[in-house]
C-alpha cells in the first residue's frame, strides 16, 4: 500500500479512497495491457521467429530490444514527446514510412532466406553473441520505428490516470507495468517457440517458417503504411 501512494500527491496520501482510486487504476490497466500485448504482432513475430531460429537466447535478445524501445516510448510519452509526434503529421507520416520499410526489409531478409539451401544445422541453434546483438537491434528497431507504439502510450495511459495524480510519475508506473508484463510473456514465447525450433528440425520446416514470417511481414508493412491514428 504505501509503494502505490508514493506515486500521489501529498494531499491524497491520507485518503484512503484516493488509494483505492490508483490501486483500480493501475489493475484495469494491467488487464488491459496484457490483452493487448497478448494480440498477435510484429513484436511477437520478430520473438517468435527468432526464438525458433536462433533459439531461445536469441529470441530473449530480441524480446530485450522491444522492451528497450517500449521504455523510451514510455518516457517520451511522460514527457509529452509523443503529443508532438502525433500532433506533426509530416513527423509521424516519416516514422511510419520508415517503420513500414523496416518491417518490409525484415519480410525480404525472410523470404531471402527460405530460397537458400538449408544445411545440416538444426532449427533451434543457440545464437551466437553477434546474433543476439542483431536480434536486440532488429527488436528496438521493430518497436521504435512503429509509431503505432507511440500512439498506443499516449492514448491508453492517460485514459487510466485517476484525476488529481501526478501525469509523469504515474505514467512511468504504468509504462513499467506494460515492460514487466511484456517480459514475462515474451519469456513464455521465447521458450515455447525454441522448443518447438529445437524439435522439428526438418529443413521444409524451416523454410516454411521463413516464408510465413516475411508474407506477415510484409502484411505489417503495408498495414501501417494506410495506418492512421
Amino acid at each position: 500500500m504505501v509503494f502505490w501512494t508514493a506515486f500521489l500527491p501529498p494531499h491524497h496520501h491520507a485518503g484512503r479512497p484516493k488509494t483505492q482510486t490508483m490501486i483500480t487504476s493501475v489493475s484495469a490497466f494491467a488487464s488491459m495491457a496484457m490483452l493487448i500485448n497478448m494480440a498477435p504482432g510484429p513484436d511477437t513475430l520478430l520473438v517468435v521467429r527468432t526464438s525458433m531460429t536462433q533459439g531461445r537466447q536469441g529470441g530473449l535478445a530480441a524480446a530485450l530490444g522491444i522492451l528497450t524501445g517500449c521504455a523510451g516510448w514510455g518516457i517520451a510519452t511522460a514527457v509529452g514527446l509523443t503529443a508532438v509526434l502525433t500532433a506533426s503529421p509530416p513527423a509521424y507520416d516519416m516514422l511510419r514510412i520508415c517503420g513500414a520499410a523496416y518491417l518490409a526489409y525484415l519480410g525480404a531478409t525472410a523470404l531471402w532466406l527460405s530460397r537458400r539451401p538449408t544445411g545440416p544445422e538444426p532449427a533451434g541453434q543457440t545464437a551466437t553473441p553477434a546474433g543476439r546483438s542483431s536480434a536486440f537491434r532488429a527488436g528496438m528497431g521493430t518497436n521504435l520505428l512503429n509509431p503505432k507504439a507511440g500512439v498506443f502510450y499516449m492514448s491508453l495511459i492517460p485514459q487510466f490516470v485517476p484525476p488529481g495524480a501526478p501525469l509523469f510519475s504515474t505514467t512511468l508506473l504504468f509504462t513499467a507495468i506494460d515492460v514487466i508484463e511484456l517480459a514475462a510473456w515474451y519469456w513464455l514465447l521465447s521458450h515455447a517457440a525454441s522448443a518447438l525450433g529445437t524439435r522439428i528440425q526438418r529443413p521444409v520446416f524451416r523454410r516454411r517458417l521463413e516464408q510465413l514470417t516475411g508474407v506477415a511481414f510484409l502484411g505489417f508493412a503495408a498495414a501501417l503504411l494506410t495506418y492512421r491514428p
